[in-house]
């Protein structure tokens, strides 16, 4: 089994324009966060958190999962178990950000 995180994929990376090149970059680290849901809670009840405690989220059972790496959303995923371990597939992709970091 290879050590990369990414177990498969269906489709290959789109080519990039004449004279860009990311050969320097490809195997730079990036942190990956997936978000289940967000939800909130008084000081009073965070105080009071204890092993067992459940905290309502916003979402519904089976809602798309955010994924951001370094903090930006690039996809929505849901989450499967592969081998004993739980991961994630991604269902749709972000497009990607026009120059200037606006979406």
């Amino acid at each position: 089994m290879s050590s990369s995180p990414i177990l498969s994929s269906s489709s290959e990376p789109k080519a990039l324009s004449s004279g860009q090149s990311f050969d320097g970059m490809l195997d730079v680290v990036c942190l990956v966060e997936v978000f289940l849901g967000t939800g909130s809670i008084t000081v009073r009840d965070c105080l009071k958190l204890q092993r067992l405690s459940v905290i309502r989220l916003d979402q519904t059972a089976g809602a798309d999962l955010d994924v951001r790496v370094h903090g930006v959303s690039v996809a929505v995923a849901e989450a499967v178990i592969v081998d004993e371990s739980t991961a994630v597939r991604i269902t749709a992709v972000a497009p990607p950000l026009r120059s200037g970091g606006r979406a």
